[in-house]
């Protein structure tokens, strides 16, 4: 017997679209859901449990325990890497990355949903750039104050930068694309954004600095994703105040930015 996958994942979201509106139409919120209801199927059944008491709020239970799994086996083998793996077995994080990237595949996300996107980025430069001169002006300040600049040269900075933006992207994507979103999917937004902030400064560890500056850098990065969705502007905001922490704190207090076993020999 031959068949069609896609037709099978088109006739599972047509019944959950069809389970959603009964739900919203009985609680009077049509117009909520028609503006941001969830789309996926482990959203609808947390939909449930959240209206509904009965068969569904005990399949929602579960659904919601299976669907946190998923982001916490992952964040378990990105610790695996960090502090094994990527010693013993270097290529172990394109295998992570392929469970991540499978995750958005079944879930039908696509780049521009996640946040690979330019739009609103105007708007984020609009709101944000002011703040982010500021920071990177009282840096600078403080380093030259202080004497503790990093001696390189302005080419070599630039290309420092520049070299670290996609890396920048990246950790956005994975703290906001991929965990802020599974999250959400079944908790409150402000529960998914500490717990992704505190999984951010986590994977920081041992760094005592560097976890001081994930924890509320990680929190405002998902509520400027959440408003904005755009992942590279974060991207560039991450690489900005990244590079700013390499140039101006001494390796004395930052241990040159090394997380893992690396923190150790710095």
């Amino acid at each position: 017997m031959s068949f069609d996958i896609d037709v099978i994942f088109e006739r599972q979201r047509n019944r959950v679209l069809r389970r959603q509106i009964q739900i919203a139409a009985c609680h009077g919120n049509m117009g909520a859901w028609k503006a941001s209801g969830p789309v996926s199927l482990f959203e609808t059944r947390a939909f449930e449990f959240e209206h509904l008491g009965g068969q569904a709020g005990r399949e929602g239970t579960t659904v919601r325990k299976l669907a946190i799994l998923e982001p916490v086996l992952v964040y378990a083998m990105i610790l695996a890497y960090i502090w094994n793996l990527r010693y013993s077995h270097g290529g172990a994080w394109v295998g992570i990355l392929g469970l991540m990237l499978l995750s958005h595949l079944v879930r039908r996300e696509d780049a521009y949903g996640l946040g690979f996107r330019t739009r609103n980025m105007g708007e984020c430069w609009r709101e944000f750039a002011p703040a982010l001169a500021f920071l990177t002006l009282l840096m600078l300040a403080c380093g030259i104050l202080l004497h503790t600049m990093r001696p390189i040269g302005v080419g070599t900075a630039l290309a420092s930068w520049a070299v670290y933006v996609p890396w920048g992207v990246f950790q956005q994507y994975i703290l906001n694309g991929y965990f802020l979103n599974r999250f959400q999917a079944v908790l409150g937004r402000r529960a998914a954004s500490l717990i992704a902030a505190a999984l951010f400064c986590g994977v920081h560890t041992p760094n005592w600095f560097l976890m001081l500056v994930a924890f509320p850098a990680g929190y405002c990065s998902t509520r400027i994703y959440r408003r904005y969705r755009n992942l590279y502007f974060l991207g560039l905001a991450h690489a900005t105040v990244g590079f700013l922490l390499f140039l101006v704190v001494p390796d004395s207090v930052s241990h040159h930015l090394k997380v893992g076993p690396g923190w150790f020999g710095h």
